[in-house]
């Protein structure tokens, strides 16, 4: 496949094929880079003999990567052009996660987390200024196209892995776990030839100017900030030991499937829910709304411990949790120049990837303290109780009516 619909000031001639490619690479990115894990590590833990902190820093170790992929990204933005770096990006975490289980030790472990946390940082945090480029002069279309760039892509991910990951590992036993690993490659590459199309297709011409950069309003956006940090140190905590605490609590492979199917299918149906609210407001009350919700199905597991509790946790956590970057994402557009689109946006996933490199060992830590990783999904969902509160205090920086 070649990159014949070429840029106009409209956009690309094919916008919504471009988009399924550009959710495809935040199905790498996102969906199976960052959270496959979660569906693997009670297998790992048991088999490796891992104690919950050590478990969790395989995810504090792919935050840290992430972190110096998203601080490299905003050297970079404004050198090379982000469709680059998206393509980059989605080549070198997919061969990542293919290099993850062929060495059980936890240096080589760490090696590819941190890795595909790098890659994956500066393929996720282009992605979502490409996909402001495809509507030009079309708000509506922007921010729905936004939503499902998040919502679908990562909800993509999330399904496919868990309708797969815990039915092979009970079926072949916890021992097979690096063929899982290799499975979340292949399927990767499957993914990564249409996405990289999206990506050429979006590169500017090599004859526009650049436009001027203005500096971004930091005090300005300083409640958005704090909110978004809350969201990395509290969402992670569910990715990372739902499953774990579900095993331990007796969870069939079964309900583990139907629980992250059922939350993934939510991820992809999100961008629907949180359209009008994205679309309408410019100030921190949608990224607030979300992270409410994202708190509520964190602690819902523990309150009401049964199957029907887990669907329902499913079902709000994942109704919400991956609006937060498209609310991100759309107070940028509504807020600042598309000069600084790029530039804000890679700031934020810069203070997202700080605030997730705490959570996973943080909360691995608090688990082996108490006895109880449950404790941790409640701390985790005060957290992004606090992050709500501070979101809520955002307003809008430019007037209603202004140009974007």
């Amino acid at each position: 496949m070649t990159a014949q619909a070429t840029d106009t000031p409209a956009g690309p001639a094919r916008p919504w094929l471009v988009l399924f490619g550009l959710c495809l690479g935040v199905c790498v990115t996102n969906g199976f880079a960052r959270f496959a894990y979660g569906l693997i590590l009670p297998a790992m833990k048991s088999e490796l003999g891992w104690t919950y902190a050590q478990a969790g820093w395989l995810n504090t170790a792919n935050a840290l990567g992430y972190i110096v992929g998203a601080v490299l990204t905003m050297a970079l933005i404004g050198r090379i052009s982000p469709a680059h770096l998206f393509n980059f990006g989605l080549v070198t975490t997919a061969l990542s996660l293919l290099a993850t289980g062929q060495n059980e030790a936890l240096w080589w472990q760490s090696l590819w987390r941190i890795l595909a946390g790098v890659f994956g940082a500066m393929s996720f945090s282009t992605a979502g200024a490409l996909t402001a480029q495809l509507f030009h002069d079309a708000p509506r279309k922007t921010a729905l196209a936004i939503a499902l760039l998040f919502g679908f892509g990562g909800g993509l991910g999330i399904v496919l892995s868990g309708a797969v990951l815990p039915l092979m590992l009970d079926t072949w036993g916890n021992d097979i776990w690096p063929v899982t690993w290799t499975v979340i490659g292949l399927a990767c590459v499957v993914m990564v030839p249409l996405a990289l199309w999206s990506g050429l297709v979006l590169r500017p011409p090599p004859a526009q100017p650049r436009p001027p950069k203005e500096p971004l309003p930091f005090r300005a956006m300083l409640g958005q900030l704090g909110g978004y940090g809350g969201f990395g140190l509290g969402y992670i905590v569910y990715f990372t030991f739902l499953s774990a605490w579900m095993t331990e609590q007796g969870s069939s492979a079964r309900l583990i499937a139907l629980t992250w199917v059922m939350l993934g299918c939510c991820l992809c149906l999100s961008p629907f829910l949180w359209r009008p609210v994205l679309e309408r407001f410019r100030g921190g009350l949608p990224l607030a709304m979300i992270l409410t919700g994202i708190a509520t199905g964190t602690v819902l597991p523990i309150w009401f411990p049964s199957g029907a509790g887990l669907i329902a946790s499913a079902t709000i956590f994942g109704l919400c949790v991956f609006m937060s970057p498209g609310a991100v994402t759309a107070f940028v557009r509504h807020n600042l120049p598309a000069s600084s689109w790029g530039a804000a946006i890679s700031f934020f996933t810069v203070v997202f990837a700080v605030a997730q490199t705490v959570g996973p060992y943080a909360a691995g830590w608090l688990g082996d303290a108490t006895g109880d990783i449950g404790t941790s999904l409640e701390v985790a969902a005060a957290v992004l109780m606090l992050g709500a509160l501070s979101a809520l205090l955002q307003r809008p920086i430019r007037p209603a009516g202004s140009a974007p």
